[in-house]
């Protein structure tokens, strides 16, 4: 098999290109390394299976002769943070739009099955708990966090109008909160961020009373669950959650950090962010029935797997500044 990986330099990119590779696939990765990291992928850099690309999914004009005939694509390229989204929003909108176009016709030249990694946020700050697939939202297109936001759902309509006109084999994987090694430190997000203030003994910074909830999936989880999706038949056309159905609040899960990390939880307080969302969790039973997918790390193991991760980060940082 041939796969693209857009964004493949990514976290959970980076994590997918692992696992396609070990299955025998040959892999494309295609990333402008915006907010990617080639050090993700510079431990298969000696493999035969891996060739990189680096291109803008979203202005480059010969995807078809750069990347070749392939049989899936899975479209994940596109910055994924709040704090990307300030830095990037026209890039952020454009690879969820031209990108996502480019990509999907792409696979419809080379007749590949297309995977769109979509995201929770397209529920926006939710009125339904659990957030199941049928539940339309509650996200506002004027917000800061919009380019993200609409940019994923006028993705998630691209790709079924794809569907619809051209017979594309899409799916779309609408990803809850993902965490693991290889995340940036300054990524902003709950967990990196509070790895790196506990391993640096600095307070927790902790955003509105921390009572707003988060369900956290640890990285390999959502890799089997993307595979999943990719490889079962007959079921083009289907959005599925992929996340932990397990809520936590932000002070517990600075609790937990902290105390995995050896550091005193002290926390320090911040003004919630435009439009953040008070809960999160995932209805996972359609991936039950069609994928057989559950979560299989628990939250501590997964943890201390991902702050073993930023310690050896931190380690390496303190080093070259010496």
């Amino acid at each position: 098999m041939r796969t693209l990986v857009t964004g493949g330099a990514g976290m959970i990119g980076s994590h997918l290109v692992d696992a396609l590779i070990d299955g025998g696939d040959e892999v494309v990765v295609l990333d402008n390394f915006l907010t990617g990291r080639r050090e993700n992928l510079a431990h298969r850099d000696d493999s035969p299976l891996m060739q990189v690309l680096e291109a803008d999914v979203s202005v480059a004009t010969d995807l078809m002769e750069k990347v070749g005939p392939v049989d899936r694509v899975y479209h994940l390229a596109s910055p994924a943070s709040p704090i990307d989204f300030a830095r990037y929003p026209l890039e952020t909108l454009m690879t969820n739009a031209v990108g996502t176009r480019n990509a999907l016709d792409l696979a419809r030249h080379w007749d590949a099955r297309f995977l769109l990694a979509s995201t929770s946020e397209i529920y926006g700050d939710p009125e339904v708990h659990p957030q199941p697939e049928t539940y339309r939202g509650n996200a506002s297109s004027l917000g800061p966090r919009s380019c993200y936001d609409e940019g994923k759902r006028f993705a998630e309509s691209l790709a079924m109008t794809y569907w619809r006109e051209y017979g594309v084999d899409v799916r779309i994987a609408r990803l809850f909160n993902t965490y693991g090694p290889r995340s940036r430190t300054d990524d902003g997000r709950v967990v990196p961020t509070f790895c790196v203030q506990a391993l640096s003994r600095r307070p927790l910074t902790v955003f509105g009373s921390g009572l707003q909830t988060r369900s956290l999936c640890y990285v390999s989880d959502i890799v089997r669950g993307l595979i999943a999706l990719m490889e079962t038949r007959g079921i083009g056309g289907e959005a599925v959650n992929l996340g932990c159905p397990e809520e936590r609040t932000v002070l517990e899960i600075a609790e937990i950090i902290a105390a995995l990390a050896g550091s005193p939880c002290h926390i320090e307080g911040g003004p919630l962010p435009v439009d953040d969302p008070a809960r999160r969790c995932p209805d996972i039973g359609k991936a039950q029935r069609l994928l057989g997918w559950l979560p299989e790390i628990d939250l501590e193991t997964g943890l201390k797997m991902t702050l073993e991760h930023f310690r050896a980060e931190l380690a390496l940082s303190r080093g070259a500044a010496a």
